[in-house]
């Protein structure tokens, strides 16, 4: 009997203890698209919360809306055939909240999802949310053609109040941020969640974002998946998901199609960002797929505040403009570093397949500082790429070569191969490149390369497999070319220390060619 009593305190406990779901259209919600709801579905959120939380159901319609501002242990469930319609009204996503915009913390409009330090929230279900966000998209097309008529008239009042929300606000005199600071007006993304935890986003559609698309910022534990983003390619900015200095981050079986890059890792914009000093940090993206876009799987170029161990693998990226691309500039700092990409297949990319750059922004070389970028430790296999313009690029920065990055079991037909310069500690291992125009492995200023068993399958008859100038430092193994006239060109007053071992090169009409500029002491060992 004992044991019974206990057994129905539980049940009744475990009833009462589940949280209150509530259907939106018993509330007095409108769902016809045109009737604005923001109001009843602040209340229902504000009583929830009173209770400790609960669930937003929208069944099927059309619910428009302004900003949601979510609490702790609030989940949105949208059914399918329902669609949160945001409203276009810029009025409506006042007053001002803090946020973060390319990296850098000021006040403007709220976010379309947003929450300030909460946890436990979701957004779920089979439905859409609809961002609206061609109002907001013209409004930043009217900066890029100067159209100082839509400026004055409609966005001057944003501007006025963006100086007095953010009074002595100021960035570095040489930022390259300076022609977005003087616009005084900023979108706001479509989901950003500040300093928060425990986020979960499943099953949704997003669509039109105004800005970034999902961009949680100093959040933990967040796990975003079966996401679908689909943003028009003419969208300005309109990235897919991009965590900015958060941690424990998991991205997993989303289709991302986006007017900007489909995923970027971000920590922060130049001097705020290394102020507040926040990296991005245990990130896993797996399982996705990216269609249309700037880049596919992005790190940076606002990564002041530091990236750190990242491992994405199982994706496709087809049709966007870069594949992999890690990139900063002079001026931000913060280091990226155990970065993996592996088993990656990549088609029709119109310009690089892998690129790594530290060169983002012409920018002058300054001596090493806080400023100064560092990427280390980046490691890309199992790659698979298609019809790509350029199969490679590491572009270093003088002052600070990129420095222990390693390329295995990579197979591409590209236009142009692998240009790898200003980097130290590189490896290629097993890498085949099938390009059209000039030599497939292209190493200039690069101290300590290992190269084995390199090919190309479409030996160019003028063109060498390897061009090396001022390449200090490189050990050539396992390679047995066909086709080429040459193999290796050495160029360089600094090239020195080269070793090739166990290459077979008896095909070849002239295997190695030293140009004039080659220095004349060069060690050069052929066994």
């Amino acid at each position: 009997m004992r044991h019974l009593l206990i057994a129905l305190i539980l049940l009744f406990l475990g009833k009462n203890m589940t949280a209150e779901t509530i259907n939106m259209q018993k509330t007095g919600c409108i769902a016809d698209g045109k009737t604005l709801n923001t109001e009843i579905i602040k209340k229902v959120i504000d009583q929830l919360s009173a209770k400790g939380g609960g669930t937003l159901f929208f069944p099927a319609g059309t619910y428009l809306t302004g900003p949601i501002v979510l609490k702790s242990n609030i989940t949105i469930d949208i059914e399918a055939g329902a669609t949160l319609l945001f409203s276009n009204n810029f009025d409506d996503y006042l007053p001002f909240v803090t946020m973060r915009y390319e990296g850098v913390v000021m006040k403007s409009f709220s976010p379309l999802f947003y929450a300030y330090g909460q946890e436990n929230i979701t957004i779920e279900g089979r439905g859409k949310i609809d961002g609206n966000g061609a109002a907001w998209w013209n409004a930043a097309w009217a900066f890029e053609t100067k159209n100082e008529a839509l400026i004055k008239n409609k966005l001057e009042k944003y501007r006025l109040l963006w100086d007095k929300e953010n009074p002595g606000f100021h960035i570095e005199p040489n930022s390259d941020w300076k022609g977005t600071l003087a616009k005084k007006f900023f979108r706001p993304p479509f989901i950003q969640f500040y300093k928060s935890k425990n986020i979960r986003i499943e099953g949704i559609t997003l669509t039109n974002s105004p800005f970034w698309t999902i961009d949680p910022v100093f959040c933990d534990n967040v796990t975003i998946t079966g996401v679908t983003i689909q943003n028009p390619y003419h969208s300005p900015n309109t990235d897919g998901i991009n965590p900015s200095s958060c941690k424990n981050v998991h991205i997993s079986n989303c289709y991302i199609s986006a007017g900007d890059d489909c995923l970027t890792i971000k920590s922060g914009r130049d001097a705020q960002g290394r102020k507040y000093g926040i990296p991005s940090e245990n990130i896993t993206v797996t399982n996705c797929t990216m269609l249309a876009g700037h880049g596919g799987v992005v790190i940076g170029s606002e990564m002041s505040g530091g990236v750190r161990n990242v491992a994405v693998s199982n994706c496709v990226f087809d049709g966007t403009d870069n594949g992999i691309r890690i990139k900063s500039v002079r001026g931000r700092g913060g280091v990226v570093e155990n970065v993996s990409f592996n088993n990656i297949v990549m088609n029709n990319i119109k310009k690089g397949g892998i690129v790594v750059n530290l060169f983002y922004a012409n920018i002058p070389p300054e001596p090493v500082s806080e400023r100064t970028p560092i990427f280390r430790d980046i490691h890309i296999s199992g790659i698979t790429g298609r019809n790509i313009n350029q199969a490679c690029v590491v572009k270093g920065l003088e002052e600070m070569p990129i420095s222990n990055i390693s390329f295995d079991n990579i197979n591409m037909d590209a236009k142009t191969g692998f240009d790898i310069s200003k980097a130290k500690d590189i490896r290629l291992n097993n890498v085949q490149v099938n390009v059209q125009l000039g030599a497939a492995f292209k190493l200039s200023d690069v101290e300590n390369s290992y190269l084995n068993n390199i090919y190309t399958a479409s030996p160019l008859a003028a063109k060498p497999l390897i061009e090396a100038d001022n390449t200090r430092g490189m050990f050539i193994t396992g390679c047995f070319p066909s086709g080429n006239q040459s193999f290796l060109s050495l160029s360089g007053e600094k090239s020195d220390y080269i070793v090739l071992s166990n290459d077979y090169l008896g095909r070849l009409s002239q295997p190695i060619v030293k140009q004039d500029s080659l220095n004349k002491n060069i060690h050069f060992i052929e066994k």
